[in-house]
């Protein structure tokens, strides 16, 4: 492994936590296995592991961009890191308010549904017994 791979690894179970990312690896096969170290190397052990901004604007810019292109998938996995990044529901609003002026009011409708859905998740879960709070 990759001294970017293992600082890619790091970071993407800091923010997307450790169950996410087992799911992801125990879900790996010969396809996509490249795939993921891919990702695991640019967008974790690069991207997500400058310092040169915060895990907060990090989210915001990649809940923005998700939203903007209309990769909606992955808007569910990135509300539920914002847990990790520190981003607030605010920001998350205020990410989608540039979206629906700067890439359309449809792609920002959708992106706060699912981020409403999520985030209830995401309540739901820390309010069962037993529940863990995702904020912490």
């Amino acid at each position: 492994m990759s001294n970017r791979s293992e600082t890619g690894m790091s970071v993407r179970r800091k923010i997307l936590g450790d169950a996410h990312v087992d799911a992801a690896e125990a879900a790996k096969t010969e396809l996509d296995g490249p795939f993921q170290d891919l990702i695991t190397e640019a967008a974790w052990g690069t991207v997500w592991a400058s310092d040169a901004i915060s895990p907060r604007e990090r989210s915001m810019i990649t809940l923005a961009l998700l939203a903007a292109t209309g990769n909606f998938d992955e808007i569910p996995m990135h509300i539920r890191a914002t847990a990790n990044t520190g981003a607030s529901i605010v920001d998350v609003q205020e990410a989608f308010q540039h979206v629906a002026i700067y890439a359309g009011v449809p792609r920002a409708n959708h992106a706060l549904k699912l981020a409403k859905a999520t985030f209830a998740e995401m309540d739901a879960t820390k309010a069962a017994p037993g529940g863990k709070d995702p904020k912490k």
